[in-house]
């Protein structure tokens, strides 16, 4: 048994271990639309922004969706650009399957 990060890939489905996740991380609630075949689509997402007032974002352009692991949690990340008030802003919508939780990490 070797200990480290991806030391066996095949332990892990196949999928290698991604690292630590980097940037600026701010916890969100996102409403998504799940097919049949069980893609997941954000459609939405709520924030809390600096006054604490809860922002909508429905402005959503997902341009790639990647499996990833997060120090052995499994993930998808979608890269996205998201429209704030007039403004284009890129970011990595985050979901934690065993989590079930969303985080926005911003570049």
């Amino acid at each position: 048994m070797a200990f480290g990060i991806a030391a066996d890939a095949g332990a892990m489905g196949g999928k290698m271990e991604t690292g630590l996740l980097r940037g600026t991380q701010r916890e969100i609630a996102c409403e998504c639309w799940c097919t049949s075949t069980g893609k997941i689509t954000p459609l939405m997402i709520k924030l809390k922004d600096e006054e604490g007032q809860i922002q909508t974002i429905r402005d959503i352009t997902v341009h790639t969706q990647t499996k990833k692991r997060y120090a052995g949690i499994p993930s998808i990340e979608y890269d996205c650009t998201l429209v704030i008030r007039d403004r284009y802003i890129r970011a990595w919508l985050i979901f934690f399957q065993t989590e079930g939780r969303w985080v926005l990490n911003l570049r």
